[in-house]
């Protein structure tokens, strides 16, 4: 009795517990909580979410401030490596745009993006990004990208990641760039429409 009560026992511990699904969210400063402490930052406000609703995932924000295409294209190999996500969130390109890189360049980046999350065995949630009208036809090639892309990879679009902030130049930080700690619920309310259909 005493022995079999031992198996029992050594078969419980020795079965691991199931590990939280990973969303890996790439992105630039718009993610990474420039200016803001990271814990307020979106994705970790949907990390928070994730948690209130019960749902099995966790979230490793790989953002960097300043990241281009390129650079997210580079990291996201190991990325995916390391952290086996279930779910990718591409939230790349404007600085692409603000430094008036290649459109070709950055569509070949985030093209590449998607079709390495998805041998990885993830789904992709892309983020479409806007530039200022002064950049003339570029922004309007920039901008349409995005959707170009999500419809080619048939992928889940959220058409502009700071749509919901509009003009309001209250919710912006003094350099009219970067969101405020009090945008980051309004940024995690416009993506989670987009993402929330993935996380089964």
């Amino acid at each position: 009795m005493r022995f079999a009560l031992f198996l029992f026992a050594l078969l419980f511990t020795a079965t691991p517990a199931l590990a939280a699904k990973t969303i890996l969210v790439m992105g630039d400063s718009l993610s990474a909580g420039y200016g803001i402490r990271p814990e307020q930052a979106w994705p970790s406000l949907l990390g928070a979410r994730l948690a209130e609703k019960r749902l099995d995932y966790s979230v490793a924000n790989l953002s960097i401030s300043g990241e281009t295409t390129a650079g997210g294209r580079s990291r996201l190999g190991q990325a995916l490596i390391t952290h086996k996500p279930a779910v990718v969130v591409i939230a790349l390109g404007a600085n692409d745009g603000l430094r008036g890189l290649p459109l070709t360049q950055m569509r070949d980046n985030l093209n590449a993006m998607v079709d390495a999350s998805r041998a990885a065995g993830a789904k992709v949630v892309l983020a479409g990004m806007r530039l200022p009208p002064n950049y003339g036809p570029y922004a309007s090639d920039f901008f349409g990208s995005f959707k170009s892309i999500a419809q080619s990879k048939k992928t889940p679009l959220i058409d502009f990641l700071l749509e919901p902030l509009g003009a309001r130049q209250d919710l912006f930080q003094p350099d009219n760039l970067h969101p405020l700690a009090e945008a980051q619920p309004l940024i995690l309310d416009h993506v989670w429409p987009a993402l929330a259909p993935l996380l089964k």
